[in-house]
């Protein structure tokens, strides 16, 4: 059934009356005290009045009669009707349309109405995204048929769902926005309608909103194929006074009987939607005439006892036809539906569908996981394992090919790993999925080999980035690339994280293994030396680091570097062990001790307090877990406390300084210092940069001494740091990440002498 927008209360000058309307929307509301008047009016107000605001983003608008003022009333009307009574919600959905086409800074609604209306605001409008997915049924996207989009835009969209209500909001605004396209152009009608029915109808049914699932179905279909849908809506209306006439009939018998059962019930009518009753006749491969539940009617009663026991009364009366009774109250839907549906040769012989059902039943078929919602601040219902079960499903994207036939979803659904996906964009619109900590360069890999191979630089979003920054869901990805195929074979390093993908770093290697013998042999020396002179390794005995690799000679060794084939990491770790190291050792004169303490002879050590005495303040006994401080006390060492400790706190309140942040861990690895020397040309933030390699990489600076010299064109600055590490592949892998710094000359190991 397809629903009219309703009319907003007008006051005598033609404007909408706010104060009305929101009167009539709290009262509407079940529970009492939940809402504020005062702040919904406010809302509505700001609504109306940023549509003054003139200077606006070019966003396309429903329809050119469609304000984002009243698009923001209606979006709260149809949330009241799914009983989501969430003031934070109604705000939201009252400044959506104003804050998407510009006309309200978001930063000005979290100071008005707090972080909670702004989060759910900037939430919806991430899933906005997807609106770009195109409509070009014919076009392959990466070997797929551009159908097959749409399961993934459905994936994309669950991910970055983080609260039920945004998805709500989403569907609301969908619904407001397809009943708004009579007066739209027929290719945007498609468009939208396309998005719906692909998402947005099934995210409604798999949240168990039936009230809007048939709407959004009915009207979609209403617009990709209107011939269809005029052609069934005319076989409906030529019988529908007749079909009237008997349902009545029918209803009044069953009142009787399930009276004389002693069963307070409510039954009427049920409208047959026109997509289902399409979907059904290409389903079955059946005529209009045979779709049983043309005529139907819904019994609700207030037990599940009572429905079972109207079911035999309705069965022994009229009989029952095979194949066509389904409990889904036994066996509920994965929704959480759940119902009694049974077909009957009724009276005049003519067949007609019953449907049974409790109240409570009906009102989550209605309303789905809105008839579950929490009411903050008040009693009024409890939250239900139905509720959290829904949730639950939200977060796992789980079989919505039930709804669209499609394979696609199963086939992803049976991959490891599955959930941990980032979904991002293309230029042009296309969704492709890849792993969490994918890089622009494994998406490049992804769209085509040859991409990957010549792959430059990327954008994210518009801007540029380096190669191996971390893609998120929803980003825009747009790859630079060059005239020829030439790959780095710092791509293939695990410590600079350019490549994330199995598949990807397999091109990659592929691409230099076709390369000639000689090639690679130039191309690995480089790198070798490089390394070890970066290293400070003086003697290397090449014949038994190939013989290691299984190579021929030095040759054979620099060619299967410079193929991919050895590792830098697979190369140091191999070199040390030649020199008498382990790979737990560098080799250097001596290690630090470990400095943190160790707790009640356990193993968990406490740091941050260097080699200082420590004993467990007795005031709140910390155990391990807690979070705690330090207090270094006169001649007994560090006292540790709790941080929310009455007397921690006021020493740290009367003696600041004596405070130290300490933390629990496990045992300390052995650690030895290393000198590194780094030669670069000076610019703002170079230091900076620096120290965040060494911060993330989770290294102690010993020391760092910095000299710059002018007399060099560019301003060279000179740097001396002395490093914690526990292995020559930390110390490997660091150099490497500081070599990407840029601005960077030369980083290399030096003799502390």
């Amino acid at each position: 059934m397809v629903q009219v927008r309703d009319h907003h209360p007008l006051q005598d000058n033609g404007f909408i009356d706010i104060e009305h309307w929101v009167s009539g929307l709290i009262d509407r509301v079940e529970t009492n005290n939940i809402l504020d008047k005062e702040v919904l009016i406010s809302a509505c107000e700001l609504a109306r009045a940023s549509e003054a605001n003139t200077d606006v983003e070019n966003h396309e608008t429903w329809a050119a009669t469609v304000s984002s003022f009243h698009a923001g009333l209606e979006m709260a009307t149809i949330l009241i009707e799914l009983h989501l009574f969430d003031q934070d919600s109604l705000v939201a959905a009252i400044l959506y349309r104003a804050v998407r086409e510009g006309r309200l800074p978001i930063l000005s609604v979290q100071k008005e109405y707090g972080k909670g209306v702004s989060q759910l605001i900037e939430s919806v409008l991430r899933m906005a995204v997807i609106s770009t997915l195109r409509s070009d049924s014919e076009a392959d996207v990466f070997g797929h048929a551009a159908h097959q989009q749409a399961p993934k835009v459905r994936e994309m969209l669950v991910s970055i769902i983080d609260d039920v209500r945004v998805a709500l909001i989403k569907i609301a605004e969908r619904t407001c926005a397809i009943r708004a396209l009579k007066t739209a152009t027929d290719e945007k009608r498609k468009r939208v309608a396309r998005e719906i029915f692909d998402v947005y109808a099934p995210l409604a049914h798999r949240l168990g909103i039936g009230q809007l699932k048939w709407e959004l179905e009915d009207l979609a279909f209403r617009y990709l194929e209107n011939d269809e849908y005029l052609r069934i809506a005319k076989l409906l209306d030529e019988r529908r006074m007749d079909r009237q006439r008997y349902i009545e009939e029918l209803i009044d018998t069953l009142e009787r009987e399930i009276h004389d059962a002693g069963i307070q019930g409510d039954i009427a009518g049920r409208a047959k939607h026109i997509y289902s009753i399409w979907k059904k006749m290409h389903r079955k491969d059946v005529g209009f005439s045979q779709i049983y539940d043309i005529r139907a009617v819904r019994v609700l009663v207030p037990t599940v006892a009572d429905c079972y026991t109207v079911l035999g009364i309705v069965h022994s009366h009229w009989r029952n036809i095979p194949n066509e009774f389904d409990d889904y109250i036994a066996s509920p839907k994965e929704n959480g539906y759940r119902s009694l549906h049974t077909a009957v040769i009724g009276p005049h012989r003519k067949v007609l569908e019953i449907q049974i059902r409790t109240y409570e039943m009906h009102e989550d078929a209605e309303y789905g996981v809105c008839s579950h919602w929490l009411y903050k601040g008040t009693d009024a219902k409890k939250s239900s394992n139905s509720y959290e079960d829904k949730i639950s499903w939200l977060r796992q994207v789980l079989e919505w090919h039930e709804e669209l036939e499609d394979e696609h979803v199963s086939q992803l659904l049976s991959r490891d790993n599955s959930t941990d996906r980032v979904y991002v964009f293309t230029p042009e619109g296309h969704v492709v999925d890849l792993a969490v900590g994918s890089t622009p360069l494994d998406f490049a890999y992804r769209i085509h080999t040859s991409i990957g191979h010549r792959c430059r630089g990327a954008k994210i979003n518009g801007k540029i980035v380096p190669l191996n920054t971390p893609l998120k869901t929803s980003d825009q990805v747009t790859i630079l690339t060059g005239k020829n195929e030439s790959p780095s074979r710092d791509w293939l390093s695990p410590a600079l994280h350019y490549l994330h993908s199995t598949r990807a770093r397999s091109k990659v290697q592929q691409w230099f293994r076709k390369q000639n013998h000689e090639k690679n042999a130039q191309a690995g020396k480089a790198l070798f030396d490089r390394e070890i002179r970066q290293l400070n390794i003086k003697q290397v005995d090449l014949d038994a680091l190939a013989e290691k690799f299984n190579k021929h000679g030095a040759d054979g060794l620099y060619a299967g570097i410079g193929s991919g084939d050895i590792s830098m990491e697979q190369l140091v770790h191999a070199v040390m062990a030649s020199l008498g190291g382990t790979k737990d050792r560098v080799r250097t004169p001596y290690g630090l001790p470990a400095k943190a303490s160790r707790y009640a002879g356990s193993e968990v050590y406490i740091y941050g307090v260097g080699n200082l005495m420590t004993r467990i303040a007795g005031c709140c006994n910390p155990v391990p877990g807690d979070q705690i401080s330090g207090y270094v006390t006169e001649g007994r060492g560090v006292s540790v406390h709790r941080k929310d400790c009455g007397n921690f706190l006021r020493l740290q309140s009367n003696e600041p300084e004596r405070i130290l942040e300490v933390h629990w861990g496990g045992e300390p690895k052995q650690v030895y210092p290393v000198k590194i020397m780094i030669d670069a040309y000076d610019r703002s933030s170079l230091l900076k940069d620096i120290t965040t390699v060494l911060d993330k990489a989770g290294l102690n600076v010993l020391s760092m001494n910095t000299k710059s010299d002018d007399s060099v064109m560019g301003v060279a600055v000179q740097m001396a740091i002395t490093l914690e590490v526990s292995s020559i592949e930390q110390l490997s892998n660091v150099m490497a990440r500081l070599r990407e710094i840029p601005n960077m000359a030369k980083v290399q190991r030096v003799d502390d002498s």
